[in-house]
């Protein structure tokens, strides 16, 4: 198995997903958070490329407004941004649709991007399903994402059932699902993450 070139991509770590009706329920958001600045953290001291997007929406907007308190980065991600990361905007769920990106990676030779961020239910599952066609391999930290609850016309869902069965989906064909300490060692070693794939994981094998 080939050793990967990665890339930490964090995913809007802003203040909406700390309070308000968009609050992280599950993992608990200080334990995510926790979680994402150690993977940071362990980016960082290997020298591996970063990049780190915000959501935005205009002013007024219900969340994620331009200039509110609740659109900016949590102060940790913000305290930890170094110039040479990759930084940008965007209004849809995948970090790739509306920037650079892949362009950026590539020019690193990256071939596989590990996810961090909020939320597992919408930009982290929008952004593992885009980087498939583009040619990328996906990680996702399932102790360093979060999911909200859920009720609609369609149902009730608690947060950790969300967080639970979108890591499953994920893993069984879109990316490589690990804890942040699972990725750090494998970091460490330079090794692939192993996840599973369709017929592995309809037949539990």
């Amino acid at each position: 198995m080939t050793t990967p070139n990665r890339a930490l991509v964090i995913i809007d770590v802003q203040q909406e997903y700390f309070d308000g009706p968009l609050a992280i329920a599950h993992p608990p958001r200080e334990e995510s958070l926790s979680n994402i600045l150690a993977a940071v953290d362990a980016a960082t001291e290997a020298g591996i490329p970063i990049a780190s997007f915000a959501h935005i929406y205009p002013e007024g907007a219900p969340v994620f407004a331009e200039g509110s308190e609740g659109q900016k980065l949590h102060p940790e991600i913000a305290r930890r941004e170094a110039g040479e990361w990759k930084t940008a905007t965007k209004t849809v769920a995948s970090v790739f649709s509306e920037s650079d990106l892949a362009e950026w990676l590539r020019s690193k030779n990256v071939d596989t991007v590990t996810l961090v961020g909020f939320m597992t239910n919408n930009c982290v599952i929008g952004t593992a399903v885009t980087a498939e066609p583009l040619g990328f391999s996906v990680e996702v930290l399932s102790d360093a994402t979060g999911a909200i609850n859920l009720k609609n016309a369609q149902g009730d869902v608690p947060a950790k059932a969300v967080h639970e069965t979108l890591m499953v989906l994920l893993n069984s064909n879109f990316a490589s699902v690990a804890t942040t300490a699972e990725w750090t060692a494998a970091l460490g070693n330079e090794t692939s993450l192993e996840g599973s794939n369709l017929v592995a994981s309809a037949t539990g094998a």
